[in-house]
């Protein structure tokens, strides 16, 4: 094994798609994929206890530098200040030998306020990152936030020429826009985009707006437009189209996080700031930042915070198999639209 390898590495974030590229760079370190799949452990948080922790962590890898042990939801049952087996997973951490590598995900978001960022569960102050400060070079975090709107333009490009495709800047720009910073699916439409031109050209922005714009007609900015104007029919229509193009788990995600942004700009606005910095504060594209800033003055935040709170229930309902998404959305959009 290489001298400070860490014996714990935290992959805080909210973009998955980085935290699965780095998760099979760790296994490609392992050698072989037949011996890195033997010296390979997965975890979950959710179901696995601490013997099962100290088991996966505690045994020698087999014919590999190292035995890969990755955990997701890690603290799931270590949180709370009065959680016993706390002190107990932190000794294991300080036990754990330089044979094993335990990967840790932990799902944050960045915020942003007074144009300083960051992270809403693991500040310094957490449990665990104090623990990771006394650690050294055992432990390391590395941050894996969703790339910002100002970003994704270069990251669309970058992902097309790792696949062997190229994307025009126009190109790239219109997919951004498009799919935010919504990295998983971004990589969906640039297959789909490389495959349509046959890699053989650059994706141009005209073949954006013909494969994807106009694949997707219905938005959520529509239907966030509609339901600001009290228009009932249009927001229903706006919302029958995208459940038509996504299922009710993939719409949630996307509405959830337009009303978390609103809720974000009006609380700006509050503060009498404008669109420069709602821009700036949220990280967002121009034209973006003006329909965000143009949409959240129809609400008042209280507004944005009830619907916010509602449409996490309905998120939760739908993972735990409470009212059907779709039947769920549409009593809300009715409701919040006047009908």
């Amino acid at each position: 094994m290489g001298v400070n390898k860490p014996v714990v590495t935290i992959l805080r974030g909210d973009d998955t798609i980085r935290m699965q590229e780095l998760v099979e760079t760790y296994k490609r370190e392992l050698g072989a994929a037949d011996m890195a799949s033997l010296n390979t452990s997965v975890l979950d948080g959710k179901t696995a206890s601490l013997d099962d922790i100290r088991s996966a962590t505690l045994t020698l890898p087999f014919l590999a530098p190292r035995r890969l042990v990755v955990m997701h939801e890690p603290l799931e049952r270590f949180e709370g200040k009065k959680n016993e087996d706390q002190a107990k997973f932190l000794a294991l951490l300080d036990s754990l030998p330089e044979s094993t590598h335990l990967v840790l995900l932990l799902e944050d978001h960045l915020l942003s306020k007074a144009g300083k960022t960051f992270w809403e569960r693991f500040t310094p102050k957490h449990w665990l990152m104090e623990w990771v400060k006394d650690a050294g070079e055992r432990a390391t975090v590395l941050d894996c936030a969703l790339p910002t709107a100002r970003e994704m333009t270069a990251w669309v490009q970058r992902k097309a020429k790792e696949a062997g495709g190229v994307f025009t800047m126009d190109g790239a720009a219109r997919l951004a826009e498009y799919v935010g910073n919504n990295t998983q699916r971004a990589l969906l439409e640039i297959d789909k985009l490389l495959t349509y031109v046959n890699k053989a050209r650059p994706v141009s922005g005209e073949d954006v707006t013909l494969l994807t714009f106009q694949e997707q007609e219905g938005n959520i900015f529509d239907l966030v437009d509609a339901i600001g104007e009290r228009n009932g029919r249009a927001a229903l229509a706006q919302l029958q189209i995208l459940l038509e193009r996504s299922d009710a788990l993939e719409i949630s995600g996307m509405i959830t996080r337009q009303y978390r942004l609103l809720l974000l700009a009006r609380e700006i606005l509050d503060e009498h700031g404008g669109e420069d910095r709602v821009r700036d504060e949220l990280n967002l594209h121009p034209f973006v930042a003006q329909k965000l800033t143009t949409q959240a003055r129809r609400f008042k935040i209280a507004q944005l915070e009830d619907i916010y709170r509602r449409l996490l229930k309905i998120d939760l309902d739908i993972k735990t198999g409470g009212m059907p998404g779709d039947v769920a959305y549409e009593v809300l959009v009715a409701e919040l639209a006047g009908g």
